[in-house]
């Protein structure tokens, strides 16, 4: 015990100095990850936003080069020159110079093209209200006289902002007029729209001229931004983080500015924290868990060196307990053996019994379906008597034969049963649908008339049709579903039964009714089951239903049954079509002429 508590003890201290050593290395980790997380999307923000001011500052200047050369351009041409002659009334040519305006404006896409006399006097402008409204005019002018390139940014209380370019025309070394070209920034603007940053240019007095959000237009910077450790910055309303990025463009005393989120940054700062701290904690718990392991086997392997002591003594005084135990083991496994013995033979015994009960079985079905085959025999045997003590042998010999034909029905009756157990080998191939239900009808109608049912339709839907399947086996399936009904109705004065057919694309769907009481709805999935009935004992023993489905699924159909609303049961069966005459017939049945005789 003193032993396992010095262990303890001594774990415990290196468990104390790792939790230290622990807690400062992840403090580093930690914080060399957060910083190195800031410093990498910091970087990629500014480049990311860098780009976009690069890019936009090369935009900016490209459209204003554009229009910087045109001036000169139009002033150094000999028709805009001959615009400025005033005639001997000293009237100008304005309306060729309006012309002219228009022309160069929409070529051009300026904002506006306008020509003015040196003394401030306009000649015409393409379209706009700059021009007219002379705003910057004098400095434009004054410009173009000294020989330089006229530049203004403009913008008024109407909220109009365009940069105009002027350049002075000369003729014959006098100064005439000057050209102006007013810069739309619509274009410019609307491309920028389609940055998730803040984009927009500040004149020299701190005022954003140029910007993709309208609230920001022709505002003091000032009023936009509140400074401190971090610049903030009217955004939807409210004033946020944003890292500004400028560029100076000294020809324009412009200064293009890019606001870059900071939320990259501190989304990155925070995943880092998390992950590093994450991968503290298990580097922690996975030492931990190693040292109690640790902890755990050196306290194990003292306390199995002591069990084993004691172990050892336990040995010696059980080893005589054992000797006398295995006797009494052998003994028993003896006992085991013959109850094994006595086992296997009780199994054979037991499946030799389920095999005669599945005989058992099988004759219950002959007896079924024999019964009512017999019953013609019968009849025909009896009217055969008759026929030969009146002498008429022809009618004996019609009677022969369709005893033989029952017989042989009989026999394939049998070969048909045993297909309730396995699939059966007999050939199908396309049959007659209405001269199989006709031959069923033959059977089934004596029984009917015996139980007062004299109303058995047949649509004229069966007529015609050929189906895939065994004739034999078929004509089993009606004579089932008949009997079937005719119990359900006995006793009934309104008893009906209908059987109609109707085809689907390459199936055909056949239907018995009966106007009966119908099948409980919770017995409908049973009907189809071995040994399932509804009838009263000795009145029947519910494989009929059962052969009827087994016999269907050997033609690759189906049969359901279902209540009417009306009342009654409906069984519908569904087979494949076929086309052309009976090839493949499973036996000889009864002519359909022979119903006179039953």
């Amino acid at each position: 015990m003193q032993s396992r508590v010095a262990i303890e003890k001594q774990f415990r201290l290196t468990r104390i100095g790792l939790f230290v050593v622990w807690a400062i290395l992840s403090a580093i980790i930690v914080a060399w990850s957060v910083s190195s997380a800031k410093e990498r999307a910091l970087s990629d923000v500014m480049q990311k936003a860098g780009e976009t001011l690069s890019v936009q500052t090369e935009i900016l200047s490209g459209v204003l080069d554009k229009y910087r050369l045109l001036p000169p351009l139009l002033a150094r041409q000999s028709s805009i020159r001959a615009l400025f002659v005033r005639d001997v009334e000293g009237n100008a040519q304005s309306i060729d110079a309006r012309r002219v305006a228009e022309v160069t404006s929409s070529m051009s896409a300026a904002m506006d093209v306008a020509f003015f006399f040196p003394d401030g006097e306009m000649l015409a402008n393409a379209r706009g209200s700059v021009a007219e409204r002379s705003e910057g005019l004098p400095q434009l002018i004054e410009a173009a006289m000294q020989g330089r390139l006229g530049r203004a940014a403009l913008s008024n209380d109407r909220g109009e902002r365009t940069y105009a370019f002027s350049s002075g025309v000369r003729r014959e070394g006098k100064f005439t007029g000057v050209v102006i070209v007013y810069v739309d920034f619509y274009r410019v603007e609307a491309a920028w729209a389609l940055s998730a940053r803040r984009i927009f240019v500040t004149d020299k007095s701190g005022t954003v001229f140029l910007a993709n959000d309208p609230d920001w237009r022709l505002k003091s910077l000032s009023d936009l931004r509140q400074t401190g450790g971090v610049d903030r910055y009217l955004i939807d309303g409210r004033f946020e983080d944003r890292l500004d990025l400028v560029r100076r463009l000294p020809l324009l005393e412009w200064d293009l500015h890019v606001l870059a989120d900071p939320a990259p940054v501190a989304a990155a700062r925070l995943s880092a924290a998390t992950i590093a701290t994450l991968i503290s904690l298990l580097a922690g718990m996975i030492a931990l868990v190693v040292l109690r392991r640790n902890e755990g086997l050196t306290i194990k392997a003292r306390t199995d060196r002591a069990i084993a002591l004691r172990l050892e003594r336990v040995v010696r005084d059980r080893t005589r307990a054992l000797s006398i135990t295995n006797q009494t083991l052998s003994k028993e496994v003896q006992v085991r053996r013959e109850a094994e013995e006595r086992l296997r033979k009780t199994q054979d015994e037991l499946v030799q019994t389920a095999k005669l009960a599945a005989l058992g079985q099988m004759s219950t079905a002959l007896s079924h379906e024999y019964n009512q085959p017999l019953a013609a025999i019968r009849s025909y045997a009896d009217n055969a008597l008759r026929f030969l003590d009146r002498g008429a042998l022809s009618e004996v010999s019609g009677n022969l034969s369709r005893i033989n034909g029952l017989v042989e029905r009989m026999a394939e009756l049998s070969r048909t049963l045993l297909s309730f157990s396995r699939k059966p080998g007999a050939s199908i191939g396309p049959v007659p649908l209405g001269t199989i239900i006709d031959e069923a009808l033959l059977l089934a109608r004596p029984r009917a008339r015996a139980a007062g049912i004299a109303d058995i339709h047949v649509g004229a839907g069966v007529s015609g049709v050929h189906v895939l399947g065994g004739r034999i086996r078929l004509g089993q399936v009606f004579v089932n579903l008949v009997n079937n009904a005719i119990d359900a109705l006995s006793g009934r004065a309104d008893a009906r039964v209908e059987i109609d057919a109707r085809r689907e694309g390459d199936r055909v769907l056949v239907t018995v009714i009966d106007n009966g009481p119908g099948i409980e709805p919770e017995r409908l999935h049973k009907v189809f089951e071995p040994f399932f009935t509804t009838k009263g004992v000795g009145e029947g023993i519910g494989i009929g239903l059962s052969i009827v489905d087994n016999i269907i699924r050997d033609f690759g159909g189906t049969i359901t049954v279902s209540n009417r609303p009306e009342g009654g049961a409906c069984f519908t069966i569904d087979l494949q079509a076929a086309d052309g005459p009976d090839e493949m017939p499973e036996g000889k049945l009864l002519p359909t002429s022979a119903s006179a005789a039953v």
